[in-house]
């Protein structure tokens, strides 16, 4: 998107081109003006898709000169940006047709989402609107990198989706271990480290390629580049992986810290993992009272039991109860197929395609993506279940 800015503070436009340059697609600074005036004396041959107004410019107190450019710039968004709430500013600015006002200093995750309003509004070429689903374990050794990693799998296998996994461990992160035999060439802390160049093809180079429809992006494996990390980092990354995945996986680990958190602020749904025992519901508990503190809403967090056996003196029950959650799906307890899927670095359901933790995983793609397999597409289950016996 072509965008005009009109401002005579070079921070600010050194900062606008920074955010612009790492949209998806990027928003180009073809032009800048140091007034209104100057913006009405040099006309653009060609309307830019958004006009950005710095109200400190003096000549916006002169009411007729953004009316005037408003009607020159008919097809263009425009945007105001202020330090002070004057009354009088705002109505005039609404009058002569301004569509989107943010505050001064700029907080840069309302800006991108005013440019996604704008960007609605010029008409951007289709982008995909994944959503992000985080997993979390509540204990130490719960599976939640198993779930993760193979459900990602599962679902870009399963349900044709476009999937990117994203590992947030802060040290000892081995996600792709569980699914590939592949050596990262690249990490998170690599991609920070270059956030602006971050765009689609720059994202999908970064990732080790589980299948055409499944990428990883590892974890940082040098502690030393963790000042590398910012929280304003994750927001760039998913609103990019965002416009080019439909799933984004995010297998957090265990820590809380400012990177996890701004993730889990992205995420669309939050996957506590867990086995039905007095410590994981103890520390899940913690858990889910973090998440409350923070605001997430309670339906937003969906709780899986891991490594689940009928039968129990607990009962799926009595966890629902002491979390004051529901649990939204269990993974079985097949000890022999998720252990050969883990030491093999191969996704269980392309290991062992009729063991019941596939079968699990299925269901909860089916349970995710919600739907449900009509009887015409049996046949795509069929495929990769029914051999079984063959490929014993």
């Amino acid at each position: 998107m072509k965008a005009l800015i009109i401002t005579r503070d070079s921070e600010l436009h050194a900062e606008i081109a920074s955010q612009g340059t790492a949209r998806v697609p990027p928003i180009s600074l073809v032009a800048s003006r140091a007034s209104l005036r100057e913006a009405l004396d040099r006309l653009m041959p060609d309307n830019p898709g958004v006009v950005i107004i710095d109200a400190t410019d003096p000549d916006i107190q002169e009411g007729d000169l953004l009316e005037r450019l408003a009607k020159h710039y008919q097809s263009s968004c425009f945007m105001l940006l202020t330090r002070d709430h004057q009354q009088e500013l705002l109505i005039r600015a609404m009058r002569a047709g301004v569509r989107e006002v943010l505050q001064l200093p700029l907080v840069h995750r309302a800006f991108h989402e005013a440019m996604d309003r704008v960007a609605q509004t010029v008409g951007v070429p289709d982008m995909r609107d994944g959503k992000v689903l985080a997993f979390i374990s509540c204990k130490g050794g719960s599976g939640a990198t198993f779930i993760s990693t193979n459900f990602g799998y599962a679902l870009a296998a399963l349900a044709q989706k476009k999937v990117l996994l994203i590992d947030l461990h802060g040290q000892f992160g081995d996600a792709t271990l569980y699914v590939s035999d592949q050596k990262p060439a690249m990490t998170l802390s690599d991609v920070c480290s270059q956030i602006a160049r971050i765009d689609g093809p720059f994202l999908d180079s970064c990732l080790v390629h589980v299948t055409p429809g499944f990428g990883i992006l590892a974890a940082a494996d040098d502690p030393t580049h963790a000042v590398d990390l910012k929280p304003e980092h994750m927001d760039t990354i998913l609103r990019v992986a965002r416009q080019h995945y439909d799933y984004i996986v995010l297998d957090v680990g265990r820590q809380i810290d400012a990177i996890s958190l701004r993730a889990l602020d992205n995420a669309d749904a939050i996957h506590p993992v867990l086995q039905l025992a007095l410590p994981d519901i103890r520390d899940g508990r913690r858990l889910l009272d973090i998440f409350r503190s923070l605001g997430y809403p309670v339906d937003q967090t969906r709780l899986i039991v891991n490594r689940y056996e009928k039968g129990g003196k607990l009962r799926l029950q009595d966890l629902q109860n002491a979390l004051g959650a529901d649990v939204m799906h269990t993974i079985p307890n097949d000890y022999i197929a998720a252990t050969d899927s883990v030491n093999q670095g191969v996704p269980a359901l392309e290991l062992s395609r009729s063991s019941a933790v596939a079968r699990s995983l299925a269901d909860l793609v089916e349970l995710v993506t919600a739907r449900r397999a009509p009887e015409t597409n049996k046949g795509l289950f069929d495929r990769l279940f029914g051999r079984a016996d063959t490929d014993a």
